[in-house]
């Protein structure tokens, strides 16, 4: 009976993760450039943050990553350009105590500590930001389709994502629908069943869920 439970908690896990929109990940392409009449918002750090959830078999961890610093350029409600930084060093687990093993889990995500030098998952001496760059942003249904450049451990795709766009004369407030990447599409290969054929069931899954905040002002 405990197996047939436990069985049917993976399917569901499973199932849950390929409900989410995945951002399919293609070649890089040329950023956004804003006009002449745009105004350019900068981003408060305190308040603009990506939330994630990795899962597998047996479960999940949730966290934070900070953005620490960029700009939204916007002509009225519209958005033209923008470009984040992502402190990949300000990765947190938000699931997990301490006494439950909340900083070793960072450490082996960041490869700090004992993990040092190791390429399993962010490597953040050797990759300490990622960045996001605008391509594109159109308006479908309501919501922003926000195209843009992601970079990470040095490797560059363009991912898709829809967004709830508030922009004013005062600042621009992005909120995006949790959606996938595919982690393996940027060197983050640690666990992955796709290319390793013998962790049985001690993988974790490729795709990382997402949920982009980002807030700017004058």
């Amino acid at each position: 009976m405990k197996k047939s439970i436990l069985s049917v908690m993976v399917l569901a896990t499973l199932s849950l993760t390929s409900c989410k929109k995945e951002a399919s990940a293609t070649d890089a392409e040329t950023v956004a450039v804003a006009t002449d009449s745009s105004t350019v918002f900068k981003v408060d750090k305190a308040t603009s943050i990506i939330d994630w959830t990795g899962k597998k078999p047996a479960g999940q961890h949730t966290g934070t990553i900070a953005i620490s610093e960029g700009e939204v350029t916007a002509k009225g409600n519209v958005i033209e350009s923008g470009k984040f930084t992502i402190d990949m060093t300000s990765i947190v687990v938000t699931d997990l105590k301490e006494a439950d093993g909340k900083g070793d889990l960072e450490a082996h995500l960041k490869g700090t500590g004992d993990k040092a030098g190791e390429d399993h998952f962010f490597n953040t001496a050797k990759f300490p930001t990622g960045t996001f760059e605008i391509t594109k942003a159109t308006e479908a249904d309501g919501k922003t389709n926000i195209e843009g450049n992601l970079t990470i451990k040095g490797i560059t795709k363009n991912v898709k994502f829809p967004a709830t766009v508030v922009a004013d004369a005062n600042g621009v407030s992005i909120t995006s629908d949790v959606f996938t990447i595919n982690r393996t599409e940027w060197g983050v290969n640690y666990a992955s069943k796709s290319l390793q054929d013998d962790l049985k069931d001690k993988f974790i899954n490729d795709d990382i869920e997402l949920k982009v905040t980002v807030k700017a002002t004058k």
